[in-house]
């Protein structure tokens, strides 16, 4: 009984795993005329009007790069929110990004938010037992089949964001490297802008973006 309580849980662990929450990147590209060296002091603003969810991605992005070496500031600390919405002040604010010392301006925004439908297999779980132990007695055979789990089939709904983040170089404005990114039911704010900055700076130091962290 105690390797069919094994294999149940197991059961049960597999099928929590197909809806527990994950964050990968779907595609990237880097500009063919991006700088020889990686950059050095990264600008991250959050392309939303919902502030709440704008400094939790800020913060997360400029945390890890700042764990990995990289010097980071979120926009909100330097950019009045909407002050760079005319033509005039996205030149101050261009301004300022150049001469506090950034070479690169991160932007992070949600491209699609979607719900599917899918259906979990059911699953039936066995006890395994050696030569004899079921034909042997009825009593042992009786007890094999009472020692069987079955765990129906479901449906669930699964949600999906997909996120887009942009390098551009704060000298030029031009496009230097992009990221679609695929986040599956995501549990909370916290986790996911946490869980999902991680895996793009990962990605941005795989692409030669930025210098990874210095090894020991």
């Amino acid at each position: 009984m105690k390797k069919l309580s094994f294999l149940a849980s197991l059961a049960v662990i597999f099928a929590l795993a197909s809806c527990s929450p994950s964050t990968k990147i779907i595609g990237s590209w880097s500009s063919p005329e991006k700088p020889a060296s990686p950059y050095k002091k990264i600008l991250v603003t959050g392309m939303t009007s919902n502030l709440v969810n704008r400094q939790a991605f800020e913060e997360e992005l400029v945390a890890t790069l700042i764990e990995d070496g990289v010097p980071a500031t979120s926009s909100l600390n330097i950019i009045p929110v909407g002050s760079a919405a005319t033509t005039e002040g996205m030149a101050k604010a261009l301004e300022t990004i150049r001469n506090s010392g950034h070479d690169g301006i991160l932007t992070v925004a949600l491209l699609d938010q979607t719900s599917e439908t899918r259906y979990v297999q059911g699953t039936t779980t066995y006890a395994p037992m050696g030569y004899g132990g079921y034909y042997g007695r009825y009593s042992g055979y009786y007890g094999y089949y009472g020692a069987m789990t079955y765990d129906p089939g479901y449906y669930t709904t699964d949600k999906l964001y997909y996120i887009e983040v942009n390098l551009y170089d704060a000298k030029t404005e031009g496009l230097v490297w992009s990221s679609q990114s695929e986040t599956t039911n995501p549990s909370n704010l916290e986790s996911f802008s946490h869980t999902f900055a991680g895996v793009v700076v990962d990605q941005m130091i795989k692409d030669g973006i930025i210098a990874g962290p210095a090894k020991k």
